[in-house]
């Protein structure tokens, strides 16, 4: 089992070298077929390790090498397979596959298309070292190594600029644009990687505090040994790596960046979204759990944090007309679910909605893509209509992901969702199960909103010259077994639980029978409502429900986020420019500057005046040789006499 570990890993990691090795040559089709092919392979082997394990109930432990053994700091470079690593593996890869297959379509006529698969594949190898990791140290690696690559895809466009952008209705945080202004992918890029290195540096520290104390960073020497320091130690340590996921998993206060990273091309927003990057930071927590699970308290902060993000992001999709934003919203809504379990104790739960969460999230950005493609890059609902009939397949695969992300019976986001709630009532959180069941209300709504906007109704698109049709057909076969999953997945949860509890606590919740269908029933009735009420709204467009949902200031409060962007300008960017212009002109350039300056021109100048002595003039040599000699017998005097 080891090689096919090896092969999972490595596998992606080939092919963006592969890749990179044609990085500045135009298109070569062999490069996305390649790079394809090696995802399919890691993620074949990632199953058989995953039957594996499922068969036999033991993980596999391997170390590669020895990597830091100075004195007595020692770290391996280690990895670890057991039921936690492999979900997410098989999650990863499988995603990762069909969006490495659906971006051979959409990349298609781009003329930087070799150079889009070698940071696509370096992304999965990223992510597949941060949950193969068997330390903290490893793990640290691969975190920083998604973040580097989100940074180099969100920004892959780099040569756009800000323009006008009348597909948008969000202002950006701190463009000096117009209220209806897009950001630049290089202003998103470099946005996403300041704030996740400004919340990294709290992961660093809570590493930093787990070695100092412990003097390892080996998750199993950890966790077994976490109870011996004390409470307000571990307290620390929980909220410094807590604040490490925050950044990844986009929460508050680090959520903006998560909205402009929609600039980068579509399938990379199906990949940070449903497998990498923003998946870290709840993988995070559900992996420390014996850290989280011996300080409440810090869980009940996760757990509020989380539905007070879930409601939040929905509210913000319920206005927005940018397709890929509303998706993205979304995801911010799902990661407050997925905290709010892990929060709450039930670690299998959040990771059971992570894992279905990434099949319909990632085939509504890959649907989302297909309209974008069909629709010469139009990203405004407003602009699209009727395209069900010349997008049959995607309008029928976007629907099913979207009754999926509604929380539907029977399809996956149901089983998973509902299991969320239930947490929250067990524990008697009944505001987050409050909060939470009007947010599943809303994501119904949102969702279909998009989907009614985009595929029925009349034909909006005319007058702008778009003539839609559907994506290639390896494009929607490469969509087809997500969508399939999205479905289906939710019905292995008894097997998922039997399977994963091995390595995650049990959750302790048990509710009497009455009580847990009456809320299956009430959720289903909230969800239910949000699709009836988003098609009837769609219907009536223009009547009062069009208007109570546009009310000027909730509408502006919305569509700009709460005006958290622009409150973080505010307090944070322009005073922080203020202090690095006033740096610069007043400190650097009058004081460091000029007194460096000041020197070399001393020395300079001494130089100009002692080149007479070079000269070769005799009677000048003469009469500085008869100077010095007075100076000296004056200053001989002078310290004579003072003796």
């Amino acid at each position: 089992m080891e090689s096919y570990l090896y092969i999972a890993l490595f596998a992606p990691l080939v092919g963006s070298l592969f890749a990179a090795l044609f990085g500045n040559s135009k298109k070569i089709q062999i490069v996305g077929i390649v790079t394809s092919l090696l995802l399919a392979i890691s993620m074949v082997s990632s199953i058989v390790l995953l039957a594996s394990i499922l068969q036999t109930g033991e993980s596999i432990h391997v170390s590669m090498m020895d990597w830091i053994a100075i004195g007595h700091v020692y770290i391996p470079f280690g990895f670890i397979v057991d039921e936690v690593s492999a979900t997410m593996m098989v999650v990863v890869t499988i995603v990762s596959t069909m969006v490495h297959i659906h971006s051979n379509g959409y990349m298609d006529h781009d003329k930087s298309f070799n150079r889009f698969f070698a940071w696509l594949s370096a992304f999965v190898f990223s992510m597949m070292i941060l949950v193969m990791s068997d330390n903290f140290a490893g793990l640290f690696i691969g975190w920083e190594g998604v973040g580097l690559c989100s940074w180099g895809l969100i920004g892959f466009w780099y040569h756009k600029e800000d323009v006008p952008h009348s597909k948008d209705i969000t202002k950006s945080p701190f463009s000096t644009l117009s209220p209806y202004s897009a950001v630049s992918p290089s202003w998103a890029a470099n946005e996403a990687f300041i704030m996740n290195r400004v919340a990294d540096l709290g992961m660093l520290i809570g590493i930093f505090l787990i070695f100092w104390n412990l003097g390892t960073l080996q998750y199993d020497l950890v966790f077994a040994n976490i109870g011996m320091l004390s409470h307000e130690l571990v307290v620390a340590i929980a909220i410094f790596l807590f604040i490490g996921a925050m950044g990844k998993s986009a929460q508050f206060p680090f959520n903006t960046w998560l909205a402009n990273a929609m600039e980068g091309p579509t399938p990379v927003s199906a990949l940070i979204h449903a497998a990498t990057m923003v998946t870290a930071g709840v993988y995070l927590v559900i992996r420390a759990n014996e850290i989280f699970t011996s300080v409440p308290e810090v869980g009940y902060f996760i757990a509020g944090l989380g539905a007070f993000v879930a409601i939040g992001a929905a509210s913000m999709a319920l206005v927005a007309t940018n397709m890929k934003k509303i998706i993205a919203y979304s995801t911010l809504s799902q990661l407050g679910y997925m905290f709010v379990a892990a929060g709450l104790g039930a670690y299998w739960i959040a990771l059971f909605h992570l894992a279905t969460h990434a099949f319909f999230k990632s085939v509504l950005f890959l649907g989302a893509g297909n309209v974008m493609h069909a629709m010469n890059d139009e990203i405004n609902i407003k602009n699209m209509g009727g395209l069900k009939k010349h997008m049959p397949y995607t309008a029928l695969i976007m629907t099913v992901a979207s009754l999926a992300l509604a929380g539907i019976f029977p399809l996956a986001g149901f089983f998973s969702k509902d299991m969320i709630l239930e947490a929250a009532f067990v524990n008697e959180a009944y505001i987050i199960w409050t909060v939470l069941w009007i947010t599943a209300g809303l994501t119904a709504f949102y969702s279909f909103r998009l989907v009614m906007y985009v595929f029925y109704g009349k034909e909006n698109y005319h007058h702008l010259g778009y003539h839609p049709h559907e994506s290639y057909g390896y494009v929607i076969a490469a969509m087809t077994p997500l969508a399939i999953l999205a479905v289906i997945a939710g019905w292995f949860e008894e097997t998922f639980v039997e399977f994963i509890t091995n390595s995650l606590p049990m959750w302790e919740g048990h509710l009497e029978h009455n009580t847990h269908y009456m809320l299956i029933g009430v959720t289903s009735a909230i969800a239910i409502s949000g699709v009836v009420f988003a098609v009837v709204y769609y219907l009536k467009k223009g009547t009062y429900i069009s208007g109570m949902m546009n009310k000027r200031f909730c509408y502006k409060l919305l569509a700009n986020q709460y005006y958290l962007p622009h409150f973080w300008n505010k307090v944070i960017v322009n005073p922080y420019y203020k202090m690095s212009v006033f740096s610069w002109k007043k400190i650097d350039m009058k004081i460091v500057d000029a007194t460096v300056d000041g020197i070399a021109k001393f020395i300079y100048n001494g130089g100009v005046e002692g080149r007479a002595l070079q000269t070769g003039n005799l009677s000048k040599a003469l009469k500085l040789m008869v100077w010095g000699i007075v100076i000296l017998l004056t200053l001989v005097l002078f310290f004579g006499i003072t003796k």
